[in-house]
Formats: C-alpha cells, sequence, structure tokens
C-alpha cells in the first residue's frame, strides 16, 4: 500500500511495523502544530486513525474486503512542543464486519500524549481497487 501523496506523507508519519495485530508509527511534532506551538490535537487524531485504518485494512484483506473509519474518539493528555510522538494501535475488536483499536500516541519520553479508539466497518471492495 502506496503513502505517497496521502495526508500520512503530507504529515511525515512513517510507518516502522504494519500487522493486524499492531501498527506503529512516528511523527513529528515539528510541522504539526496549532497556533502556540503545541502539537496539534487533529494531528494526534490523523496519526490514531491512520494506524487503525491500517490495521483494519490488513484484516479485512483476509474477507476480500476494505476498511472505512466509522468513528474515532480521542482523549489528550499533555502537551509536546518538539520532538516525534509514537503511534501504537492494538486491536480491540477484529470482526468481519467491523473493527476497533485502541491507538496509544506517546512523546519521546515515552510519556502518553493521548488515547484514541477507532472503529472500522469492512465493506466489499471497490471494483478497480
Amino acid at each position: 500500500m502506496s503513502m505517497e501523496g496521502t495526508l500520512l506523507q503530507t504529515m511525515g508519519i512513517v510507518v516502522t511495523e504494519a500487522a493486524p495485530d499492531r501498527v506503529v508509527a512516528t511523527m513529528p511534532v515539528k510541522g504539526n502544530t496549532q497556533p502556540y506551538g503545541l502539537l496539534h490535537g487533529g494531528a494526534s487524531c490523523v496519526l490514531a486513525e491512520s494506524l487503525g485504518s491500517i490495521g483494519s485494512a490488513l484484516h479485512a484483506a483476509a474477507y476480500g474486503k476494505v476498511a472505512v473509519g466509522v468513528d474515532i474518539n480521542a482523549t489528550h493528555h499533555r502537551a509536546v512542543r518538539d520532538g516525534t510522538v509514537t503511534g501504537v494501535a492494538t486491536p480491540i475488536y477484529l470482526g468481519r464486519t467491523t473493527t476497533s483499536y485502541e491507538v496509544v500516541v506517546t512523546d519521546d519520553r515515552d510519556k502518553r500524549v493521548c488515547t484514541a479508539r477507532i472503529t472500522c466497518q469492512l465493506i466489499q471492495a471497490p471494483p478497480g481497487s
């Protein structure tokens, strides 16, 4: 799955591990901040949704399906001003029609920055996908 031209590339997200049972990626804080110089909460959500979606897509492939996000929520625990954050997605539920992942985002000191949950629906792959 190519990430070229995607939001992941734009935000500097680098996937370092990808399997249905665990997806890991890093994202730089620089370039992903809000006006006060802190990591933007939306950036954490993009990281979380991306990781949960990748895990869901890998799981969905076993059923000849694709995954689409239907729900995400996130709690932001602490601010980050610089460095890199790491997201780790692990499945809460892997079914034939839906998946749910918990995504924990941590800073360079391994302090929890954000906790998110994403649910995806597994649908038939569109023709040509």
